[in-house]
């Protein structure tokens, strides 16, 4: 499943052309980054998942959880931009199997970990394996996507969504029987996710020495300076919709199970399945995101996400146990369903720069989540977790911001005047 257009390399094998020049989309580099990415996030959930656990082997309080959340949230958040900065000045296919090694190490410390301390240091290393995965596959899904960049970032991005909503059933499945121990058997994920970064490498690197760096450096645009100003203000606006997004997110998969426990009375088992309705929906409204977008507009479908999940949001508070269920899956879908297009979107707005902007974006959506952790942490132990949950209801409303960013049609519009590729 490889594009019309297509070079050949040295051995003779047809090698599809990256980007939308390319007339086809590969999905089989499609697939195989999207399981990658589930074998990713399903570890990084991990750390959420393991929350109750050491809450209770530890002895540890929220500001505390809140702390082990932080530090791989922003591990992840500072090193993506970084590493997309490196790649996009310097491509290295080898990041890809390299960090899947640093996410290995950092679960087998976490397994074997003995206090709070180590728990710490081996969420570093998950974090980093992260931070090195995420620009770069996000590049990956570019250069196979062809002209259906919105359907490629939903296929990349649906295996990381679907990962992370495993958290809740990790906890019942394995953590609850196995207790923190029961960490040691993603290390065998995380070396099938080895092997198969090492396959996605190797295609990368051949179209690397098939098409050069040329269209690479091509695609840099040189913006006017009234337009590199609306671009920076536009970044800004969609880095405040990240944070409204991550933010609520994290009070979903990080306390939610807490806050259900506490005011319905639910043993942890079943309020997992709650969280796991949420993450769930959201793997699937992420999905739907992308064709969505490149049917309806990027902007629009960002604006809808928003809008269309902040009266549920509302509502999720008063709402009793059966019906709590259902506006958490719905709000699951539809907020998360713009994940893809955000990162898109931000593509669209800085051409020629997808390592830079995939790690921008997605590094922020990761530490921003981990500052909301530890912010609503330290907040509920101050004031207790049912005023923290109300609050947080009020955070989607905040993507009315969404009509300050430009239409795709400006977007278009600026990458022709500049020669850009979009």
């Amino acid at each position: 499943m490889t594009s019309k257009s297509a070079t050949k390399n040295e051995t003779g094998r047809s090698l599809p052309l990256p980007g939308p020049q390319a007339k086809g989309t590969v999905f089989a580099i499609l697939i195989a980054i999207s399981f990658v990415h589930l074998f990713n996030d399903s570890i990084q959930s991990v750390i959420p998942a393991i929350f109750p656990i050491l809450k209770e082997s530890m002895s540890l309080n929220y500001t505390q959880i809140g702390w082990i959340s932080f530090a791989i949230n922003f591990t992840a958040s500072i090193m993506q931009p970084v590493i997309g900065l490196f790649s996009d000045k310097r491509p290295t296919p080898t990041i890809l199997p390299i960090g899947m090694g640093f996410t290995l190490t950092g679960m087998l410390l976490l397994a074997y970990a003995a206090d709070y301390k180590a728990v710490l240091i081996a969420v570093i290393f998950v974090g980093l394996g992260s931070a090195a995965f995420h620009p770069e596959g996000s590049r990956v899904s570019h250069m196979a996507a062809g002209p259906r960049r919105g359907l490629a970032q939903s296929i990349f991005q649906v295996g990381g969504n679907a990962g992370q909503s495993l958290a809740p059933m990790l906890t019942s499945w394995i953590f609850i029987p196995l207790g923190q121990f029961g960490a040691i058997w993603f290390t065998g994920i995380a070396a099938a996710g080895i092997v198969v970064q090492s396959f996605i490498a190797r295609w990368y690197g051949n179209v690397l020495r098939t098409e050069g760096i040329a269209r690479k450096k091509a695609v840099a645009r040189r913006m006017k300076p009234e337009v590199r100003n609306r671009v920076m203000f536009a970044m800004i606006v969609l880095i405040l919709l990240v944070f409204v997004r991550s933010w609520y997110s994290t009070s979903v998969g990080s306390y939610y199970s807490f806050y259900l426990m506490e005011v319905f009375k639910m043993p942890l088992a079943d309020a997992q399945l709650y969280i796991f309705l949420f993450l769930g929906a959201g793997a699937l409204g992420t999905f739907f995101g992308g064709p969505l977008a490149d049917r309806f507009g990027k902007r629009n479908m960002i604006f809808l996400s928003m809008v269309l999940a902040a009266p549920l949001a509302l509502a999720l508070p008063y709402a009793n146990q059966f019906w709590t269920a259902i506006l958490l899956a719905i709000i699951g879908f539809i907020m998360l369903s713009s994940f893809s297009v955000t990162v898109v979107y931000a593509q669209m707005l800085v051409p020629g720069k997808i390592g830079t902007v995939s790690g921008l974006i997605t590094g922020l959506a990761f530490g921003l989540g981990g500052v909301g952790a530890l912010v609503l942490g330290n907040w509920i132990d101050k004031v207790g977790i049912t005023h923290i949950m109300f609050l947080c209801g009020f955070l989607p409303l905040l993507g009315i911001l969404t009509f300050l960013l430009p239409t795709d049609k400006t977007l278009n519009r600026w990458a022709e005047e500049n020669g850009a590729e979009v």
